[in-house]
């Protein structure tokens, strides 16, 4: 059959993701000794530095195992609302929507606490090990795509104006992120390693994990997270509001493991992740 494009086979592994650097990095995983999941979380990390236009730590993330026993587990890493963001509270203010961009639009984030929970039940690997390949692109840097840079420049005068810590990063002497030329993150590569120094003498490998779980729910990244979603930020409505994301927010959520929902069609068995 014709293809524009090769039959890719592999005798000991394969790495599919949306960007290079990070398949090369989990072959790289796999090479060293790790397994798929390894593979995947090593994976994940990196595409937030270098598709910071897609996906980032603080986002959202579902993920869909297929083990190798045949059982089809969906991990959701969908962070719910926080208790404050009610209807009452989004009146109270004079809105008729959530508006689409600033705190007010923030959910729990849920991606970082399923990559751990993916790594810890799944994986073999310590935690640095798969970290060092993000931390590696955003401190030493990487040719970025060419959307990151057109990107930012929807959202320059937003940035420098409002969001001036993303400004800080993404329009280093105002210039964003251009194809050819390094682009570090020295920010979130300082980030991973001060929540490796701190669960460092935690115990053995789950410790570890265990331990970046609670810093990132109660620890100094949280506290980032809740003062950000206190700073009044002009949102999508015209007017500067505060965020309703607390640290009991942080603190009450986890991502957790589901059934898939499925579909049976011509003897395939489709899965998927619930609503």
């Amino acid at each position: 059959m014709f293809t524009t494009r090769p039959t890719l086979q592999g005798t000991f592994g394969m790495v599919s993701s949306t960007h290079w650097l990070a398949s090369q990095s989990a072959m790289a995983v796999l090479e060293d000794g790790g397994n798929a999941y390894d593979a995947a979380v090593a994976a994940g990390f990196v595409l937030h530095v270098v598709e910071p236009h897609l996906n980032g730590p603080a986002g959202e993330v579902p993920l869909v195992l297929a083990t190798a026993d045949g059982e089809v587990r969906v991990l959701c890493g969908q962070g719910v609302a926080p208790a404050g963001a009610t209807v009452e509270h989004y009146r109270g203010l004079g809105l008729d929507l959530v508006p689409g961009t600033g705190p007010l639009a923030a959910a729990v984030p849920g991606a970082f606490d399923a990559w751990m929970l993916l790594l810890r039940d799944y994986g073999t690997m310590d935690l640095a090990d798969v970290l060092k390949y993000a931390i590696g692109y955003a401190e030493n840097g990487h040719a970025p795509v060419e959307n990151v840079g057109a990107t930012v420049e929807t959202v320059r005068d937003l940035f420098e104006k409002e969001w001036v810590s993303s400004a800080e990063v993404y329009l280093p002497g105002g210039r964003a992120p251009r194809p050819g030329e390094l682009f570090r993150n020295p920010a979130l590569a300082a980030t991973w390693r001060r929540l490796l120094a701190e669960v460092e003498g935690a115990g053995d490998r789950e410790a570890r994990i265990e331990a970046a779980r609670e810093v990132w729910r109660a620890g100094f990244i949280a506290e980032a997270l809740v003062r950000q979603a206190g700073r009044p930020t002009l949102d999508t409505s015209g007017e500067r509001h505060t965020g309703t994301l607390t640290a009991a927010d942080l603190a009450a959520w986890s991502a957790s493991y589901e059934a898939p929902a499925t579909y049976d069609w011509n003897g395939w068995t489709l899965c998927k992740a619930r609503p």
